[in-house]
């Protein structure tokens, strides 16, 4: 599932092609919401919460969401897509540009004024203008019991972190992730580390916590598997952890380094 700096450059490029621009075809591909005709009205804007995504339509918003699979593309008039047109959910052109979402988790139409139905239960934004690290600690410590890695996934804690970010975070802190979170001596420190590597990382494609751009190079732990550790050569080791055995994910770290 894509890392919230990837649904926050989604936002920027789909904002610059959308935003204050009247829609000329408005084609949501979702039974539920087949009806829905936006032409004529202008885009206000495109913004992220966390992983999700909202377009923001006289006095409606649609809502998206990638999960797995999904993603937004942007074509000039008469470009071929790059994907088939039966993954296609949604499509919104003006008179500049074809914006194509496709395989998406989530589309969904709501009432501007009711947002909150859809965003509402995420914590507080790590990319977000109205980022609150005061509250984000107070959902993070609301159950000491919990692995840190499943509590920074729990997008209801803190939202735009996802499963690499949060593997590399824990490492980049000396934390074993399946410690307790009640058991982490600087919280503050936890989070203040996700929200710097999270915006250094939000406007590059090429995400990295080394430092280091080239293909493998990127990261600590995070896929790494019976590899070296980068920094005392003791192997990686690989597990899965979660709330539920439904929401187990992927989890790397170095026995040596993250005691």
């Amino acid at each position: 599932m894509p890392e919230g700096d990837t649904v926050y450059r989604t936002a920027v490029h789909l904002d610059q092609a959308l935003s204050g621009r009247p829609l000329t075809v408005s084609d949501i591909r979702v039974p539920t919401f087949a009806t829905v005709d936006l032409v004529g009205q202008t885009v206000d804007e495109v913004v992220s919460r966390g992983k999700h995504l909202l377009t923001r339509v006289g006095d409606v918003s649609i809502h998206t969401h990638l999960k797995m699979e999904g993603s937004w593309h942007i074509y000039k008039h008469g470009t071929k897509w790059r994907r088939p047109a039966y993954a296609a959910r949604i499509v919104l052109e003006n008179a500049d540009w074809v914006t194509v979402g496709f395989d998406l988790g989530i589309v969904e139409v709501v009432p501007r004024d009711r947002e909150d139905d859809v965003v509402g239960h995420l914590g507080p934004d790590l990319l977000g203008r109205d980022w609150d690290e005061g509250e984000a600690l107070l959902r993070l410590s609301s159950d000491p019991a919990r692995p840190v890695v499943v509590a920074l996934l729990d997008q209801r804690n803190l939202a735009g972190l996802g499963n690499e970010l949060a593997n590399e975070v824990c490492f980049l802190r000396g934390i074993d992730p399946h410690r307790p979170i009640g058991e982490v001596p600087d919280l503050a420190g936890v989070v203040k580390l996700a929200q710097r590597v999270i915006l250094a990382n939000r406007d590059r494609v090429d995400r990295t916590f080394t430092g280091d751009t080239r293909p493998g190079m990127q990261d600590w732990v995070y896929g790494r598997e019976g590899r070296p550790c980068r920094r005392c050569r003791t192997r990686i080791r690989h597990d899965q952890t979660g709330a539920n055995e439904l929401q187990l994910r992927d989890t790397y770290w170095c026995p040596h380094c993250q005691r």
